[in-house]
């Protein structure tokens, strides 16, 4: 590209992403370099895997998308709120106060940027789901045996925590 048409395009994606920021501190340009990541992490997958002569499973039955669910939910839950994984969030976020039952609820230190992007991805079980969901149809590729020990592992912790919380709950009626 020459540099007037750089220029150009440089200018018409600042003036895009002022325009919708709408005033707010939206890291936009960390967005991208965190979307990039996972792009380039799953054609990588993709590459390795053509190269390696991987299939594809021919099928995912219900219960490994039922219990790739459940999995997804714990890990992610964990990576974002559980208080011993704290210090995987730390350089990215400001500790407020507790959340839900061995939950802690943390707001993104960083205005902007790339260490913002990563709080909030850090911090957001929805926006995790993606990642892990991705990585465990990876793992179905490459490890579908270790894949499933690990989803179902988490989805025993899934249906444990479910089960700590009914019983907490009927203690509380009973008393």
């Amino acid at each position: 590209m020459t540099p007037h048409l750089t220029n150009g395009v440089t200018a018409r994606a600042a003036a895009a992403a002022d325009a919708h920021r709408d005033g707010a501190d939206r890291p936009l340009g960390g967005y991208v370099l965190v979307m990039s990541v996972f792009a380039a992490l799953v054609a990588g997958a993709a590459g390795l895997g053509g190269l390696t002569g991987r299939r594809l499973p021919a099928t995912i039955g219900p219960w490994d998308v039922a219990m790739l669910a459940a999995g997804t939910h714990k890990l992610s839950r964990t990576i974002s709120k559980d208080s011993v994984t704290a210090p995987l969030r730390a350089p990215f976020t400001r500790y407020t106060g507790n959340g839900g039952p061995a939950e802690v609820m943390e707001e993104v230190r960083a205005a902007g940027g790339l260490r913002h992007s990563i709080g909030e991805l850090l911090t957001c079980p929805f926006c995790l789901d993606v990642w892990i969901a991705t990585g465990f149809g990876i793992g179905f590729v490459f490890a579908p045996r270790a894949t499933r020990l690990v989803a179902a592992t988490l989805t025993a912790l899934t249906g444990a925590d479910f089960l700590q919380l009914a019983y907490a709950t009927t203690q509380r009626s009973a008393g």
